[in-house]
């Protein structure tokens, strides 16, 4: 090489592009997540985890409360209306009216509350908005919210769903 061999520019180098492609590629993928992660709701997050911790107690509580109590009943689904028999140990249960929270899976936006209200001995009933189907987690609770039966049905379904009081175990 002589001193008037022309040199392209820097920008036409091709170690230059060789060594500078793999920071670029970093720093744009990088902002490309900074501005995705921004961009979500922090539903999941929680800042106190001793009061996550005092609602699990709680639920544990009104879960008991409810095997204590006997509860158990049979839920059924006909048009848009639930039907709600509800049994204790001491025989039918007598609530001026009950909550029944659904939760859908995966979809928030798709939860429901229905209050039920009393229609006879140990019987109750709830008018649902919409028709429902596909999988769906249940809570049903009493007016003070002292107690709760909880679980999963499918639905449309044609037989009653069965409630009861869920069992912990711990180990």
């Amino acid at each position: 090489m002589t001193e008037n061999t022309p040199v392209a520019p820097w920008y036409r180098q091709p170690w230059f592009w060789f060594l500078a492609i793999f920071p670029l590629a970093a720093i744009v993928w990088g902002l490309t997540m900074l501005v995705f992660a921004s961009s979500l709701p922090t539903a999941m997050v929680t800042d106190d985890y001793s009061k996550e911790g005092r609602g699990i107690n709680m639920a544990i509580a009104r879960d008991q409360k409810a095997r204590d109590l006997g509860l158990k009943g049979s839920l059924s689904f006909t048009e848009r209306a639930a039907n709600l028999d509800l049994q204790e140990t001491e025989g039918a249960a007598d609530y001026p009216y009950l909550i029944l929270n659904l939760y859908h899976p995966t979809v928030s936006e798709k939860d429901r509350t229905i209050q039920m209200r009393k229609v006879g001995n140990g019987e109750y009933t709830g008018n649902l908005l919409e028709n429902m189907d596909g999988r769906w987690y249940y809570d049903l609770q009493g007016p003070e919210n002292d107690w709760r039966l909880k679980g999963e049905f499918w639905l449309p379904s044609e037989n009653a769903v069965t409630l009861k009081a869920a069992s912990y175990t711990q180990g």
